[in-house]
């Protein structure tokens, strides 16, 4: 495998952005390691094992959060390359049903092999007669990573026509979604919670435009660009937490009588404004290291196995932290002790060395079927791409509301897992089978 990378490494072409792999890699393996930093492990007053952020008992670190919670960069670089792609398919002969088709693929792939192993180990510990709440706790617990995924998938379907407003009304675009989710902001305040369910689409699609913007080059990365961003994020971020109504942190906090991230908040988009800016500015400098061999390759390995890593790395502090209650060495010091600061580190190191074969296994399965021809999808396809989302949609939604302990066969909701697998089935199809050519008849005189 890392001999493949390293031969993919050589072949990048001189005009690819690599700062966008760089801020990929980035920004999942940051979260990756805030959900194993900001961990807590122990037991109730009935001895029952239990799992928690330590952000509530922490509120000296939720500042840290404004630099920690990283996703507005995935959201940027996913605008960027989604946009990138998007053109090369076109340039190929492709259309944007073809696009979307291919773009799933790789997207989905990983996602089913986490799945379907949740529900086919559920199924086994339900038949050797574990309880079933207790697999359903678990199998929630490992699926968390789901959640980003619901709007990852309605960010990707909605793309092309959002590109092509982009390409029509650029900038105009994101300040419109920027004031929906002001909006819904203001519902929430106001008491009226359902105002902001629109801000899960609305907020991280604004982020996805500004990916665009840089893209084409309304956002260039330069300083005179880069300043502005910061100073305006940044001094937009301050007086809404500190003097406005928004709470510090940028990761939900239980308690707290609005949240910053489910949905994203007018805050959370000063952060992505402020990172944004920041990214822009430290890019030329970036660039240049990445033409190097050894960082860059480092980048590519990151890159191909990016969506392994986030969705299995819950997976593996579940498996950790089981083995060692079993073993009845699960080390549980109170929150915010020296002792269970310096318990930070090997828990690191031990979840990192249960992830490493997790993604050894798994990875390949996202590495495989890219590079897919460009095919032009008629309106057929395209009808049967939208309902096969629509049921993997459904079904990472279905999984999101159903309670962490209720008593279901699969470990996930039936009809949930029934419409996303029924739904990566059509998409899978729709990859493997090209649809016939198309037949024109002769003009008027032709030979």
């Amino acid at each position: 495998m890392w001999r493949g990378v390293r031969r993919l490494a050589e072949r990048t072409p001189p005009s690819r952005e690599r700062f966008v792999d760089l801020l990929r890699a980035v920004s999942i393996v940051a979260v990756v390691l805030g959900h194993w930093l900001a961990s807590v492990v122990g037991y109730d007053r009935r001895g029952e094992l239990f799992a928690r952020s330590a952000l509530p008992d922490l509120p000296w670190a939720q500042p840290l959060t404004w630099v920690v919670q990283v996703m507005p960069v995935f959201f940027f670089v996913g605008g960027y390359a989604n946009a990138v792609s998007l053109d090369s398919e076109r340039r190929r002969g492709g259309n944007a049903t073809a696009w979307l088709i291919n773009r799933g693929g790789r997207l989905i792939r990983p996602t089913t092999a986490l799945v379907v192993v949740m529900a086919g180990g559920a199924l086994a510990a339900r038949l050797l007669g574990a309880d079933p709440s207790r697999i359903r706790l678990v199998v929630w617990f490992s699926t968390i990573p789901l959640w980003f995924l619901v709007v990852y998938v309605l960010v990707v379907v909605l793309t092309p026509p959002m590109y092509a407003l982009h390409r029509r009304y650029g900038l105009v675009v994101p300040a419109v979604l920027a004031a929906l989710v002001g909006a819904g902001d203001l519902g929430r305040l106001l008491g009226e919670d359902w105002w902001g369910y629109g801000n899960f689409l609305f907020g991280w699609l604004a982020v996805h435009q500004m990916g665009f913007a840089w893209r084409d080059g309304r956002l260039p990365a330069r300083p005179r660009v880069a300043i502005p961003l910061i100073v305006t994020g940044f001094g937009a971020l301050a007086l809404l937490t500190l003097v406005g109504p928004y709470p510090i942190s940028m990761i939900n906090v239980p308690g707290e009588r609005l949240h910053n991230m489910s949905p994203p908040s007018l805050a959370l988009l000063a952060v992505a404004t402020t990172q944004l800016g920041a990214a822009l500015l430290v890019r030329d400098r970036a660039d240049r290291w990445l033409r190097r061999r050894r960082p860059w390759t480092v980048v590519v390995a990151l890159n191909s196995v990016i969506l392994t890593i986030f969705l299995w790395h819950i997976t593996a502090a579940a498996l950790l932290v089981g083995a060692l209650h079993v073993a009845g060495a699960l080390p549980t010091p109170e929150v915010g002790t020296p002792a269970w600061l310096a318990w930070r580190i090997p828990f690191l190191i031990m979840f990192g060395a249960v992830l490493i074969p997790l993604v050894a296994v798994f990875g390949p399965i996202e590495i495989r079927g890219a590079g897919r021809p460009a095919i032009r999808s008629g309106p057929t396809r395209l009808a049967f791409a939208l309902a096969a989302f629509a049921g993997i949609a459904f079904g990472l939604f279905d999984n999101s509301l159903l309670p962490s302990t209720a008593p279901v066969p699969f470990g996930l909701p039936t009809a949930g897992l029934i419409a996303y697998l029924s739904g990566a089935a059509i998409l899978r199809f729709l990859r493997r089978v090209r649809p016939p050519p198309r037949v024109t008849e002769p003009r008027d005189g032709a030979a």
